[in-house]
């Protein structure tokens, strides 16, 4: 014969666990009345059980989504069947400050939540559990990965010093070019742009000051051609697609950007002359791909810095062309 007393300190000590469990618990009836809230749910709600009891849980919470709850919660009671929700689908059912010293960035609760049926003797559902599990941890660390992942893939993409694309992340620009070229869409020039001896500029103006000027270039290809279409391709080796400019046209735009290249160094004391090479192909048909595209401009910017440096040279099927 089972002893009712020993009944009765297991419900003192399941009710004493149900109360201090570090998940939110509440227990609502068909019509939503609220017949169990826990101290999780007090703590971050500031409604005591006694107060939620009773209570409508739409009328407590008029904030919460009401034909999203239900429709996650009548399945429950119909069916009998579990369903849950979590964070990522939606970041929360009730809107809670988040607590949490580690993660104290988040403005509110990070929460999944599950619905489970609570059967009565006559095995129909008339109450349902709803457990609220504080994920924030979880939420704030998985979002600090995906930015930390996302900073990374933008550091393997866009040169550091100066912002603008890297090679890598270029040449797909240029072969996405290419295509719409071959179709007639669009036509253009490549230009590649590297400084006259800058390893001794470097070394009589200081690294910082040779930075600057490797940025204020960049700066200038950017407002020139647009943020896609230019790139870092390595020390001090720019390129620039020049988009619906012929020979004639591309060759004015570098002619334009050496002097201004050449300016840098004007009207300022103890600055040696600044200068850079400019090579310049356009498209034609010939051009299969990004590579051989550049390649062609290289060979342009070869032939300007042996002729001299300080010039623009254009490459031509037979050769290139000061």
């Amino acid at each position: 014969m089972t002893n009712p007393q020993i009944e009765i300190s297991d419900i003192h000590w399941l009710m004493d666990i149900l109360q201090n469990i570090d998940v939110g618990l509440l227990v609502l009836d068909r019509n939503y009345d609220v017949q169990l809230w826990n101290a999780f749910m007090e703590g971050h709600s500031g409604i005591s059980p006694q107060h939620a009891k009773g209570k409508n849980l739409f009328e407590m919470f008029p904030e919460l989504p009401e034909t999203w709850f239900r429709q996650k919660a009548e399945p429950v009671f119909q069916l009998k069947t579990r369903t849950f929700t979590i964070w990522e689908q939606r970041p929360y059912l009730f809107r809670f400050s988040n607590s949490r010293p580690i993660t104290g960035r988040s403005e509110f609760m990070y929460q999944n939540t599950s619905i489970i049926p609570l059967e009565s003797v006559t095995r129909q559902a008339d109450h349902i559990c709803v457990i609220i599990y504080d994920v924030t941890d979880t939420a704030v660390s998985k979002s600090d990965t995906s930015k930390a992942l996302e900073s990374i893939e933008a550091m393997k993409s866009h040169d550091a010093l100066t912002g603008l694309l890297s090679k890598e992340a270029w040449l797909p620009v240029l072969d996405s070019f290419i295509q719409r070229a071959g179709k007639g869409e669009t036509n253009g020039s490549l230009l590649l742009l590297d400084m006259d001896h800058f390893r001794d500029l470097n070394g009589q103006l200081g690294h910082a000051q040779g930075d600057e000027i490797l940025k204020r270039i960049a700066q200038g290809l950017q407002n020139l051609s647009g943020e896609q279409n230019c790139a870092r391709l390595g020390g001090e080796i720019f390129g620039v697609l020049l988009e619906n400019e012929d020979a004639d046209a591309a060759v004015t735009t570098a002619e334009r950007l050496r002097r201004s290249v050449s300016a840098l160094g004007k009207g300022r004391a103890n600055v040696p002359p600044i200068s850079a090479s400019i090579g310049v192909a356009t498209w034609s048909k010939e051009i299969c791909d990004a590579a051989h595209w550049l390649n062609c401009t290289d060979k342009a910017l070869y032939h300007a810095k042996e002729s001299g440096r300080n010039q623009t040279s254009l490459y031509q099927a037979s050769g290139p062309a000061s």
